[in-house]
């Protein structure tokens, strides 16, 4: 990578690499593994909601984390002073995990040169008061499409952060990573009746590149659809029901069930629904799942990881054949494998921990009109909202933001209320048909993991999932 991002992260401390470098091969000296991790990062969010600007802030990061790592004991320190004496100081601390240990550095990450996304800055370009004309454009195209039309909020946010990462034998890693966002939620009325919609995009790229005028007002119409099919939405049944669900991101259930019991530090604990079940049939034929770090512009994709690992394309499941898991550095060394690029942290105050990245299933062969149509009597779920999940045992309830009742394979009325409820591993095993749509959600996703948060991605094709558990409000 360019220089210029190394002066970029250590311009105008009393911190140089080389400095750091020299440090970071003392604290590290007789440790299993460990890196120096520094950041600094730009980030901003505007919200127009109620025809007014209503919100704008803005946030400068940073500083750095330094870890020390002996068996599976990690010590970590962090900082927002870059000076040669505090990091001196947060090696004193970190270096008591490997007290009476004599360890072996592991062997350093190998280099890439891929490159998923420019170096560009959304917080610097366009300028603010672009932005804002841009959002007061949105609110008024989105007043006009339609009398019922009462709310309209717009949220466009952008960040830039820039990282090195040391090793010990100087070593250095570095990569710049924008992210950039747009949410708009309507709100429409009927008969006194108000339901709102929403739509995002996002993804690591500018915003000119990325936000044009076809997308934004394509996402304003959707928003707009999904306030108006909830202002038909009656309550929803309850029961053991077939349902199919729908492309893109819907593939959030898949993330929640499921990418977590694949991550390599729940899998070494014994605490995943999958651990010890390698190598097993664990779904039903025709599904396979990947997590893929390396799709460019992708929400949930990195040149490297936190600890300076390129990402990779990691089959999890294939054709319904438990075949991996997500690792980061120190999990994979304690299990014996090969690290996949998905040690990731939240900043520069956070420990990496393994996370997903872009996680999705792969499609079929079958067609998803074909796919409804075998559907007799059960429930469409096209979008979801939030969730919660059990990592050991697996079991989710889901809300559904827009979802209908099918019959005879026709879609009919569109419901309010619905939830689905179940387990990731007996979910994967009641598939019966995986459509040929698999599409990606827009960009999106936010997970959160032991306090932390990443972006990520989720995707998956339609699906037909038999006898689950829907949960609804009608008596």
């Amino acid at each position: 990578m360019k220089d210029t991002m190394t002066d970029y992260t250590f311009d105008a401390t009393d911190l140089t690499a080389e400095a750091a470098s020299r440090i970071v091969d003392d604290v590290l000296k007789g440790a299993d593994d460990g890196e120096l991790y520094v950041e600094r990062g730009e980030a901003e969010a505007l919200t127009f909601d109620d025809g007014r600007l209503k919100a704008a802030t803005y946030d400068a990061s940073r500083g750095f984390g330094l870890r020390c790592v002996a068996g599976e004991t990690s010590g970590y320190a962090q900082s927002t002073n870059l000076s040669p004496d505090a990091l001196r100081r947060a090696g004193d601390a970190v270096t008591l995990a490997k007290s009476g240990h004599e360890g072996r550095t592991s062997i350093d990450p190998v280099r890439t040169n891929k490159r998923l996304y420019p170096d560009v800055d959304p917080v610097q370009s366009p300028v603010f008061g672009d932005k804002v004309e841009l959002l007061q454009e949105i609110d008024a195209f989105c007043r006009a499409m339609d009398p019922s039309v009462v709310q309209v909020s717009a949220t466009l946010s952008g960040s830039r952060r820039a990282v090195s990462i040391l090793r010990a034998g100087g070593q250095r890693y570095d990569d710049v990573r924008p992210l950039v966002r747009l949410n708009i939620a309507i709100t429409a009325e009927k008969n006194g009746r108000r339901e709102t919609g929403y739509a995002g995009i996002g993804g690591r790229a500018a915003y000119d590149d990325f936000i044009t005028q076809d997308q934004w007002q394509g996402l304003a119409r959707e928003a707009l659809r999904q306030a108006q099919v909830n202002l038909e939405s009656i309550a929803a049944p309850a029961g053991q029901m077939d349902v199919v669900l729908g492309p893109g991101w819907p593939g959030v259930l898949l993330h929640e069930a499921i990418g977590h019991g694949l991550e390599g530090d729940f899998i070494r604990k014994g605490t995943s629904a999958f651990s010890g079940k390698l190598g097993e049939r664990v779904a039903a034929p025709g599904v396979t799942v990947v997590d893929d770090g390396t799709l460019p512009g992708l929400r949930g994709s990195l040149s490297l990881d936190d600890e300076g690992t390129p990402t990779t394309r990691t089959v999890l499941i294939e054709d319904g054949i438990l075949k991996g898991f997500m690792q980061d550095r120190l999990n994979a060394r304690l299990l014996g494998v090969a690290a996949t690029g998905n040690g990731r942290r939240e900043s520069y105050a956070h420990l990496p921990m393994p996370r997903m990245t872009n996680t999705f299933m792969l499609g079929g062969q079958e067609d998803p009109g074909q796919i409804l149509a075998d559907l007799k009597d059960g429930i469409y779920a096209v979008n979801f909202g939030g969730g919660q999940v059990d990592i050991t045992s697996g079991k989710f309830v889901f809300q559904c933001t827009e979802a209908y009742r099918v019959r005879g394979g026709k879609v009919e009325e569109p419901l309010k209320g619905v939830t689905i409820i179940g387990d990731g591993p007996t979910v994967l095993t009641q598939i019966r048909h995986v459509g040929n749509d698999m599409e990606i959600d827009p960009g999106i996703g936010v997970c959160g993991k032991a306090g932390q948060s990443v972006p990520v991605g989720v995707g998956q094709p339609s699906l037909y999932v038999e006898n689950m558990t829907v949960g609804g409000s009608a008596v």
